[in-house]
């Protein structure tokens, strides 16, 4: 195929709308008209409970990094290409054609791309970021300020593990989207109206 149709691919596959359909097969309910009103899995998580939120995780992390794995399974080996069609699998989750472009904020799907974008390394690279997150909730208590700065460590350590320059400036603009996704949060962790679960007070 050409670059233009894997793009075009990663997109559909990334706009998958995992956490609207969980909700609306299991409770009936619009998940756009709950909580924060995202379809992520932070939000699910509010309305259905931690099983249901770490199985929408998963599926956006799988959603998101299926057309990268697809172009590498058909013999893609240019990282600019594998780039694009990464990029464009989490704008597909954040941007999605079924949902009037209103998805998510791209951080699952952003793990899942950078997890399996330059193996070996990136299978150290995720997990890092992972811990990074991880520790970041446990003491802060914010899943968008964990989130963030996980996020933006990763362009930083694909740097010193010395990945493909696309590479870097793919993990580096997933994370300036995830950041202007987030924007909302950021105003509120600025004005100290950030709860601890991610959302309003």
């Amino acid at each position: 195929m050409t670059p233009l149709l894997w793009i075009l691919l990663g997109y559909l596959l990334g706009s998958f709308p995992a956490g609207y359909l969980a909700a609306r097969l299991v409770k009936g309910v619009d998940i756009r008209t709950v909580g924060s009103g995202n379809v992520g899995s932070t939000n699910v998580g509010r309305l259905m409970g931690k099983r249901w939120a770490v199985a929408v995780t998963l599926v956006d992390m799988i959603k998101g990094t299926a057309g990268l794995l697809l172009a590498k399974g058909a013999g893609v080996a240019d990282p600019g290409i594998l780039a694009l069609t990464a990029f464009a699998g989490v704008c597909g989750h954040n941007f999605p054609l079924w949902l009037g472009f209103r998805g998510g904020k791209g951080v699952s799907s952003t793990y899942g791309v950078a997890f399996f974008l330059h193996p070996p390394l990136s299978f150290l690279l995720a997990p890092a970021g992972g811990l990074l997150w991880l520790l970041l909730f446990k003491t802060k208590g914010y899943v968008s300020l964990a989130s963030l700065l996980s996020l933006w460590s990763l362009p930083l350590l694909a740097l010193l593990l010395r990945f493909p320059l696309p590479y870097i400036i793919l993990l580096a603009a997933l994370a300036l989207l995830s950041t202007f996704r987030h924007r909302e949060n950021i105003r509120r962790l600025l004005e100290g109206k950030e709860s601890r679960g991610g959302g309003k007070k």
